[in-house]
C-alpha cells in the first residue's frame, strides 16, 4: 500500500515517506500546536520526525544528502493525509481522467468495440457498464471506477482497441470517494464506515439503475437502437425494472417495429441493429442498392483465423463409418432417459469414442509451433466443436473429455450450446482446444474439407447420417446407416499414414460402441 502526503501548494514523494517510516528519532509525548499543549494518541509510537509529517503539514523532507527534491512529486488540491492503492497516474488532472481498456484476458491484445452504454454528457455511477468488447475469446462489459460524468467518447462501434489504449474521458465529482481524508483518532471510525458502504453499494450492483430507471445494459442498448426513451417504458419486472419484453411492446404500440417479425430481428443482428433503414428496404423491394458490410465480433475472428489456417499445407483424408449400432445405441438411451431435461445425440458418442483414439494416436491430439519448430503433445483431450450461432462461428471445447462419461459430456455440450447461442461463453469455454469436430450434418450436406483451427494439427467434419444400399458378401443388398467423414491434417506434423490408421480405429469404435465399455476407464 502506498502512502501519500497531501496538502494543498505542497509537493510530496513516496520516497520521503520511506526516509521518514526509518527514522529512529524519539518522540516527546506532547507537541505544541497554537500555543497550547495538544496529544497526538495514535501517534504515541512514532518518532519526533514521524509525528512532524502529521503534526507540521509544511516540513519538508528530502530523498538524499544533497537536499534534492524528488523529481517525481506530484500535486495534489487536497488537504490531510490518506492510504490508497490507486495508480498515481490514474488520479484525475483538472478533474479529467481517461479510461482506458483493461486487460480482459491472457494472451489478449486487442478488442473490437461493440456498442456503447453510454454516451458523451451522460451521468456514470461506479461499476456502470460503460461499453461491451469482443476479444477472440469472448464478450466482455467493461465497467467504471468511478463516478462522474462521460466527457468525451473516442472511439466508435466497430473500431478495434488496443489493451491499455483510452475508451473515453471522464470528468469526475469532486466529491467522489476516490481518495478519503483523515485525522488523527477518526481514521479507524472512517475506515471502518468507508468498508461499510462500500459493501452496501456492492449488494446494489446488479441494479444498474441509471437516472432512475431500472434495467440492464442489454435493454438499455435494445432501446437506444430503437429510439425509445426508458423514462417513457413502464416496468413490468422486480422494483420496476424495465424489462426487453417492455421495450419491444412500448416499440410496437408506437409503430417503431412490428412484435415477432423474425425478418427484421435477422436483419438487425446481421447489420448492426440498423433496422430502420431495413424496414425500408424491405417496404420498397426495387432498391437495390451495393451495401457495405463490416466483418464484427467472431466474424472478424473468423477471418484472422482462417488465413493463418490458408497457409498451412494441408490433406484430406475421407472414410465412410457405418453408424447401425450407433443409431441403436442412441436410441436406447433415450428410451432409458430418466432426465427429461437430457437430450441424447449422436454427438456426445462420437465425441467420446474420438478420445479412445487419440489415446492410442496422441500425435492427432497436438498443437505445432511453426517458431520454434516443436510439437506439444496435449495430455488432457479439449475437443472443440464448431457451432453456427447469430453472432458468427464458434469453437467452444470440451476439457478432459477421457475422464468424463458420455452423460457427463451430453451434459457439458448442452451447456455450451445455450451459452453460445446467447454470446455468453467465457474465455476459458473458447480457450485451450487441441482437436477440432465440425458436424456440417446437423445443417445438410455429405462431407467438407474443413481448414484446421491453428495452432492445432487436425479437424474432423462429418455429415449427416443416411441410409444406402450396401452389397453384403455373398452379393446381396441391405440398407446401412452411414455417415462420411473427412479429415483435415497438417501435413508438416501428420502423414496420410498415420491419420489413416488413426480414423480406422475409430470407425471400430463407432461400428463396434461395446468397444467402449471394454476399454473405457
Amino acid at each position: 500500500m502506498i502512502c501519500r502526503k497531501i496538502y494543498q501548494k505542497k509537493l510530496w514523494s513516496s520516497g520521503d515517506w520511506w526516509r521518514w517510516a526509518n527514522s529512529s528519532t524519539a518522540l516527546p509525548s506532547t507537541a505544541a500546536c497554537g500555543g497550547a499543549q495538544k496529544t497526538y494518541p495514535i501517534l504515541g509510537s512514532l518518532s519526533q520526525s514521524q509525528a512532524q509529517f502529521f503534526t507540521h503539514p509544511a516540513t519538508s523532507f528530502r530523498l538524499n544528502g544533497d537536499n534534492k527534491i524528488d523529481s517525481w512529486n506530484v500535486p495534489f488540491g487536497m488537504k490531510g493525509c490518506c492510504f490508497t492503492t490507486q495508480a498515481v497516474a490514474d488520479l484525475p488532472v483538472n478533474g479529467i481522467v481517461d479510461v482506458p481498456l483493461a486487460q480482459t484476458g491472457e494472451g489478449i491484445a486487442e478488442c473490437e468495440l461493440i456498442t456503447w452504454f453510454v454516451k458523451e454528457g451522460d451521468q456514470v455511477e461506479e461499476f456502470q457498464p460503460l461499453c461491451e468488447v469482443q476479444s477472440d475469446k469472448a464478450n466482455i462489459e467493461i465497467t467504471s471506477r468511478y463516478r462522474g460524468k462521460v466527457a468525451q467518447v473516442l472511439h466508435v462501434p466497430g473500431n478495434i482497441i488496443k489493451v491499455g489504449e483510452t475508451l473515453l474521458k471522464m470528468s469526475v465529482d469532486d466529491n467522489a470517494p476516490t481518495i478519503q481524508s483523515f485525522e488523527g483518532s477518526e481514521t479507524i471510525k472512517a475506515l471502518d464506515s468507508n468498508i461499510y458502504d462500500s459493501d452496501s453499494h456492492d449488494s446494489r450492483l446488479g441494479k444498474a439503475k441509471v437516472g432512475g430507471i431500472l434495467s440492464m445494459p442489454a435493454v438499455r442498448n435494445l432501446a437506444k437502437q430503437l429510439g425509445v426513451n426508458l423514462e417513457d417504458v413502464h416496468g413490468t419486472g422486480k422494483d420496476g425494472r424495465v424489462l426487453r419484453e417492455d421495450v419491444q411492446s412500448y416499440a410496437a404500440q408506437k409503430g417503431i417495429f412490428e412484435e415477432g417479425s423474425s425478418n427484421a430481428s435477422s436483419a438487425k443482428q446481421f447489420l448492426g441493429g440498423d433496422e430502420k433503414h431495413q424496414n425500408v428496404l424491405f417496404a420498397y423491394g426495387w432498391q437495390y442498392e451495393d451495401k457495405t458490410i463490416p466483418l464484427r465480433g467472431f466474424q472478424r475472428a473468423m477471418a484472422k483465423s482462417m488465413t493463418l489456417a490458408a497457409k498451412i499445407p494441408h490433406f484430406h483424408y475421407v472414410e465412410d463409418i457405418n453408424c447401425d449400432a450407433l443409431v441403436k445405441l442412441k436410441s436406447s438411451f433415450q428410451n432409458e432417459n430418466s432426465e427429461p431435461d437430457v437430450k441424447h445425440t449422436f454427438l456426445p458418442i462420437l465425441i467420446k469414442s474420438l478420445s479412445m483414439a487419440l489415446s492410442r494416436y496422441p500425435l492427432l491430439n497436438s498443437c505445432f509451433n511453426e517458431e520454434l519448430q516443436e510439437v506439444s503433445l496435449k495430455g488432457s483431450h479439449n475437443i472443440g466443436i464448431a457451432m453456427a450461432t447469430p453472432y458468427g462461428l464458434v469453437v467452444p471445447n470440451i476439457k478432459k473429455v477421457q475422464s468424463l462419461s458420455i452423460l457427463e459430456i451430453t451434459k457439458e455440450l448442452s451447456r455450451l450450446q445455450q451459452l453460445a447461442l446467447a454470446n455468453k461463453l467465457n474465455p476459458d469455454d473458447i480457450s485451450g482446444g487441441t482437436i477440432t469436430l465440425s458436424n456440417i450434418g446437423a445443417i445438410g450436406g455429405k462431407f467438407g474439407s474443413p481448414l484446421i483451427n491453428v495452432p492445432e494439427v487436425s479437424i474432423i467434419a462429418f455429415g449427416r447420417i443416411q441410409k444406402i444400399p450396401q452389397f453384403a458378401e455373398d452379393g446381396s443388398v441391405y440398407p446401412a446407416s452411414t455417415m462420411t467423414v473427412n479429415i483435415g491434417a497438417d501435413h508438416r506434423v501428420l502423414d496420410g499414414a498415420t491419420v489413416a490408421r488413426f480414423c480406422n480405429e475409430w470407425k471400430l469404435f463407432i461400428e463396434k460402441p461395446e468397444l467402449l465399455m471394454l476399454h473405457m476407464k
